[in-house]
């Protein structure tokens, strides 16, 4: 009986074996491009994990038939690196080629760190493969992308999955002892990660049940895992991105299922309580003042009660603002305002809107021809209130949705009657 984990029976050799991500393997995909020409790139391999980048690095690496040194970036230092890119130059001066490193996690390495391999990738004595789970496009140093070409790795579907169960079962050459609602359950489980349905199913085996199991008795058997989000990383913000816009698009149910599974995923639900308010001042704003209140209430409600009960509170918050008129108005309103405000510099205001309690500013014109709205029938001056040398500026326009329709109408009619008076001087 092999005692290898599972995972380490499966690997595959060759591309033909894998399984999955069939938009980089197959006639005419990058991957089976680079095994058929031999000539392998510096690459990163960007993926979740358990979609097959350290199977994927090997292979490629074999493919090959150079030198090849892998390493773990959280297990490895300056000093190892020193001693492989030493090695890997020795072996390029000698006219034997270049050396592949792989380097799992290698969004773990510091920006110096990374900035070392830039010298030996450029003169081609090191062919680098890195495998991150992190967004290079965040986590890498530019001068590093530039020098590699980058391939996503997708999440195993169920297809793949299923195609991994049934490899396992045939290389252990037993039947699992689970009914097919269990097998599906079983994939769910697995959440797109190869590695972790291998695991899944070897302790499965080492419970030594001999009953069939069904899918209550295998979640109690081997308890869900944990779902796939990490609160300090890019995890965490697609799925507050997925959030953020599910209620922008006006998709309550969208959005439920998204707070739902960031809940799921450990996520604090006050941080989820402060993006809601944001959320009702940057796409509802006016067209729904209550938008507002809403999502300061459901916070408030939360912070009160806390977990689980709490949790419906921002529920209501959130569907309200999911299925509130939108508009983001005020939040294109106001960087106008601080571009004019900028340019302007410190221009004072009108001497007529300030407030004149001392005889010395009152000689200074200050408060002169202020006109007080509330002696005019129609409770509007029209004056202007913006400095003197300034013509009036309009940041702030309402849609026709929701109160800002109102608001619209209230907008426009003053605008008349500021026209009006400027007409009669």
């Amino acid at each position: 009986m092999n005692a290898s984990p599972l995972a380490v029976q499966l690997r595959p050799k060759t591309l033909d074996r894998v399984v999955g991500q069939p938009h980089l393997i197959g006639p005419g995909k990058p991957l089976s491009g680079i095994v058929d020409s031999g000539q392998l790139p510096s690459l990163i391999l960007w993926g979740p994990p358990g979609s097959g980048k350290t199977t994927l690095a090997h292979i490629l690496a074999n493919s090959c038939k150079i030198p090849f040194v892998a390493l773990s970036a959280l297990s490895s230092g300056v000093g190892e690196l020193r001693k492989i890119f030493e090695g890997a130059q020795a072996i390029f001066s000698a006219g034997r080629g270049s050396t592949i490193l792989f380097v799992d996690e290698i969004h773990r390495f510091n920006r110096a760190q990374q900035d070392s391999f830039l010298p030996y990738v450029e003169n081609g004595s090191l062919t680098l493969i890195g495998a991150t789970t992190e967004n290079p496009s965040f986590e890498l140093n530019n001068a590093l992308l530039s020098r590699c070409q980058i391939f996503t790795l997708n999440r195993l579907d169920q297809a793949a999955l299923r195609s991994l169960y049934t490899q396992a079962a045939i290389t252990l050459k037993r039947v699992l002892p689970l009914t097919l609602e269990a097998q599906n359950c079983l994939l769910e489980m697995a959440d797109g990660d190869g590695r972790a349905l291998l695991n899944l199913i070897e302790r499965l085996l080492s419970s030594a049940s001999a009953d069939r199991l069904d899918p209550q008795a295998l979640s109690t058997l081997l308890s869900k895992r944990a779902p796939l989000y990490d609160k300090a990383e890019e995890g965490h913000y697609n799925l507050i991105s997925a959030l953020h816009k599910s209620l922008r698009g006006s998709d309550p149910d969208a959005a439920l299922y998204w707070f739902a599974r960031m809940l799921a995923g450990g996520e604090d639900p006050l941080y989820i309580g402060r993006r809601l308010i944001r959320f009702a001042s940057e796409d509802i704003g006016m067209a729904d003042p209550q938008a507002l209140l809403q999502a300061l209430a459901g916070i408030q409600a939360y912070e009160r009660l806390g977990s689980p009960e709490g949790e419906l509170a921002l529920v209501q918050a959130l569907v309200y603002l999911a299925t509130a008129p939108k508009s983001n108005a005020l939040y294109r309103a106001y960087p106008k305002a601080q571009q004019a405000a900028r340019q302007s510099g410190s221009l004072p205001p009108p001497k007529a809107i300030l407030n004149a309690p001392t005889r010395l500013m009152q000689q200074a014109g200050y408060g002169a021809g202020y006109q007080y709205d509330h002696d005019t029938p129609e409770g509007f001056s029209g004056q202007t209130y913006f400095p003197e040398s300034m013509k009036r500026q309009i940041f702030y326009t309402p849609v026709e949705r929701g109160f800002e329709r109102e608001i619209q109408k209230r907008l426009s009619y003053w605008q008349k009657l500021r026209q009006a008076k400027d007409r009669t001087g």
